[in-house]
């Protein structure tokens, strides 16, 4: 049953994450950027935030310097809006999926044009 509530969460602090970006003005933070997931400890004092920008891995380096400036920020605007008694402290990692999904996308589309 615990389990079912972290995920909820997670979910919760990724969905509220992405709406919070939006509204930064750091010029460090990439337009393009997707918070691939969110893992919270089990006492939600900790989240893992994994970034990804389809400009590739340093774009998200990039982004994650921007967005560890603005993480008191983020925090207060996450207690407000989900209500948390205790805000995780937040930890932004920058994340090549989507660069490597447009990679795998690219191969087998070229795949396809052989056939």
């Amino acid at each position: 049953m615990a389990g079912f509530h972290i995920d909820r969460i997670s979910e919760d602090i990724k969905r509220e994450i992405i709406s919070i970006m939006r509204e930064l003005k750091d010029p460090r933070i990439s337009g393009m950027l997707t918070v691939i997931k969110v893992e919270v400890s089990g006492d939600l004092s900790y989240a893992k935030v994994y970034i990804s920008a389809m400009e590739g891995i340093e774009a998200a380096k990039s982004s994650v310097k921007g967005l560890e400036s603005a993480q008191g920020y983020i925090r207060k605007q996450l207690g407000t809006r989900l209500h948390l008694r205790k805000s995780p402290e937040l930890k932004f990692i920058a994340d090549d999926s989507i660069e490597k999904g447009m990679n795998l996308f690219e191969k087998i589309k070229e795949i396809n044009n052989e056939n």
